[in-house]
């Protein structure tokens, strides 16, 4: 039989997203209702794995009063990190190399120690992983999805994207004004890594001409084509949406930096295909890059809904004896799916799906 709850602790680990907060009050306040108390951890794991940048203490006491009001902001009271996997755990040696090591039994010892019973992990496919090798040392551990990107296996949505999304749209209706008054060519670098929902959602919703995807590689000749024929129909300016893993045929994802103890960073592609689609069109190009924007700011109505849902169904989970399982959007229900499903793959844009169909009916440009 599992043990019985007495205290829980919360993580929020890899990039920020909306909603976080608003998990945080639904996990402590469900959790609060079952008389179980919670602690958040700092900074992703490092409040457990470096106790000694936080002389307050690594560990939060997250109480009813100390999550009151906070369903709206963004970012996360706990602080994240993408830095910090005890996976590979980046050590700096005498000698000035960087060598990674495992520091998950470390971690469990930790738990241990101050007496956390279980663990509810909030981030994305990173931090999935690290939960479900938690889970396998024997800690009770529940992921709560968090990603803008949405490519993360086993549910329907993830909360932040729709925050995104809308926020990217807006910058597409604003762009279309300056973007028609001086007869540019606008390209709108968006996140999304090696995934390309928000660019497609954003492009379909804001009106692009052209939108490119990890998923597609791209022809900038079939693409300059397409500037051509509004050209020619009177229509002097276009909107052009880039995802940062976007590819051309034949090519590789543009990246811009790498360190150990973190994924590679992406950027760039905005910037090549401007350039190239100005030699191609000869049209004056402007290149918007919304990057960290995509994070910031309050979640929406529907990230807000969703996190809170997933929040306390992560509570309920725990009472319901549960462990190695992600709670994941399968509308109309909050369901439970194995860690080791959701981060089998990576959740693509389906090429069939009717989101891209409709793209494609509506003339929008995929550059293939």
């Amino acid at each position: 039989m599992a043990k019985s709850i007495k205290r829980i602790a919360i993580c929020t680990g890899g990039g920020d997203a909306p909603g976080l907060n608003a998990v945080i009050r639904a996990v402590v306040l469900a959790a609060r209702k079952r008389g179980w108390d919670c602690c958040g951890i700092r900074e992703g794991f490092n409040g457990l794995l470096l106790p000694e940048r936080f002389p307050e203490g690594g560990l939060i006491p997250l109480t009813r009063d100390s999550v009151r009001g906070i369903t709206h902001l963004g970012g996360t009271i706990l602080g994240t990190t993408n830095r910090g996997n005890p996976l590979h755990f980046p050590v700096h040696l005498p000698d000035g190399t960087v060598e990674e090591v495992d520091r998950t039994d470390e971690l469990i010892r930790a738990f241990a120690m101050h007496e956390i019973d279980a663990l509810i992990s909030i981030g994305g496919d990173g931090s999935m992983t690290i939960a479900n090798a938690l889970a396998q040392k024997g800690l009770r551990v529940i992921g709560v999805p968090k990603t803008i990107d949405n490519d993360l296996e086993g549910t329907v949505a993830t909360f932040g994207f729709d925050t995104a999304v809308a926020f990217a749209t807006e910058c597409l209706d604003r762009l279309h004004s300056t973007a028609e008054s001086h007869n540019r060519l606008m390209v709108v670098e968006v996140m999304g890594r090696y995934a390309g929902w928000i660019a497609l959602h954003t492009g379909i919703a804001g009106s692009a001409d052209v939108i490119l995807i990890p998923e597609i590689p791209y022809q900038l000749d079939k693409v300059a084509a397409k500037i051509n024929e509004r050209d020619e129909q009177g229509r002097n300016f276009s909107i052009v949406v880039v995802a940062e893993g976007a590819m051309p045929v034949g090519g590789s994802v543009s990246v811009i930096g790498r360190e150990v103890g973190r994924a590679e960073r992406l950027g760039g592609a905005g910037e090549q295909v401007a350039a190239e689609l100005q030699a191609l069109t000869g049209k004056e190009t402007r290149v918007v890059v919304l990057g960290h924007l995509l994070r910031g700011g309050s979640p929406t109505t529907s990230d807000r809904l969703l996190a809170l849902r997933f929040g306390a169904a992560a509570v309920r989970a725990l009472e319901e004896g549960q462990s190695a399982v992600m709670v994941a959007l399968d509308p109309p229900v909050v369901r439970y799916v194995p860690l080791v499903e959701a981060t089998r793959r990576m959740k693509l844009v389906p090429l069939d799906g009717d989101t891209v169909l409709t793209a494609r009916d509506m003339g929008i440009s995929f550059g293939d």
